[in-house]
């Protein structure tokens, strides 16, 4: 099943690498034809269809023209193996979608706001950092530290991943299929995220971006947990020479909000929301209406519409 917004978008695709990546473009009705454009990307082995819509939708309704595309190997990209979750080839994505909407001719190239959440939000960070022409930034409950989300897994999950790992490099080796581990897991399964609240919030996500698990890929292949750790986009705030607004679920047992606001504290233009609730809740209700109604005001500051 998919949302119900396909009327107020159009497929576009752009280049990143050797493949294509696919992306929905939001274009505000308005006379003129040099406004702000927004580039949303989603989090850990995430696609957009997983309410990313949601937040376009009110950016659109407020004058953004916006761009939500696919990481390859995700979704409705191009890229093989399927699902596979790697930091410099997201990074890359970003850096290609970024110059893909700086060619629209119906934008301000000037004027490009990245707009990332959970992983997605890292990149944006490390994104912002190396591209001072990026006019704002917005991370929702970004991963910002490596180290911190990595000891958040329970011990026998690490275990049990560690062992994935193994096999999935030897299969790399000799050729074979990746060995894949999910990505929000049950206890007792192999995974990168196994907090007790993960499962059951995706679950929740699933159900509010009108998708069941049928429709979702919910693994990886196992490698990605070996680039996890030494990872840390966070200690790149410092180098965020526009204005950057953290949105941090306090509750956040994927993303550490303490981690999160150590980093946040260094960014020269940072600005930070506190939302007393888990990383996977700020998408849907009460709190998602909150956390986007505080980015527009941010947005209307900084980058305004019109």
């Amino acid at each position: 099943m998919q949302d119900g917004s396909a009327e107020l978008r159009r497929d576009v695709h752009f280049a990143s690498g050797g493949d294509r990546c696919h992306a929905w473009l939001y274009r505000p009705d308005r006379e003129t034809s040099d406004g702000p454009v927004i580039v949303m990307g989603h989090g850990l082995g995430a696609v957009k269809t997983l309410r990313l819509a949601a937040f376009a939708e009110r950016f659109h309704a407020a004058g953004y023209t916006c761009l939500v595309f696919d990481y390859r190997h995700f979704g409705d990209s191009e890229g093989e193996p399927r699902e596979l979750l790697s930091i410099r080839r997201q990074r890359e994505d970003w850096r290609a979608a970024i110059a893909f909407a700086r060619s629209l001719p119906e934008v301000d190239a000037d004027r490009v706001v990245a707009w990332g959440t959970s992983f997605g939000g890292g990149h944006v960070i490390a994104t912002a950092a190396e591209d001072p022409r990026i006019a704002a930034a917005v991370v929702q409950c970004p991963f910002t530290d490596g180290l911190a989300s990595v000891r958040q897994i329970s011990l026998r999950a690490m275990a049990r991943l560690s062992a994935a790992v193994v096999r999935d490099q030897f299969a790399r080796l000799v050729g074979r299929p990746p060995v894949r581990v999910k990505v929000a897991a049950r206890p007792g399964e192999a995974g990168l995220m196994d907090a007790p609240d993960v499962y059951p919030a995706v679950l929740a996500l699933l159900e509010a971006s009108g998708l069941t698990e049928a429709d979702y890929r919910n693994e990886v292949p196992a490698r990605i947990a070996l680039e996890i750790p030494p990872d840390a986009p966070g200690r790149k705030a410092r180098d965020v020479r526009c204005p950057i607004l953290f949105c941090v679920c306090d509750e956040d047992s994927v993303a550490p909000a303490k981690a999160t606001l150590r980093h946040a504290a260094n960014a020269p233009c940072g600005e930070v929301r506190h939302y007393q609730t888990g990383h996977f809740d700020i998408y849907t209700g009460d709190r998602f209406d909150q956390v986007v109604t505080d980015q527009l005001a941010f947005l209307h500051t900084h980058v305004p519409a019109v």
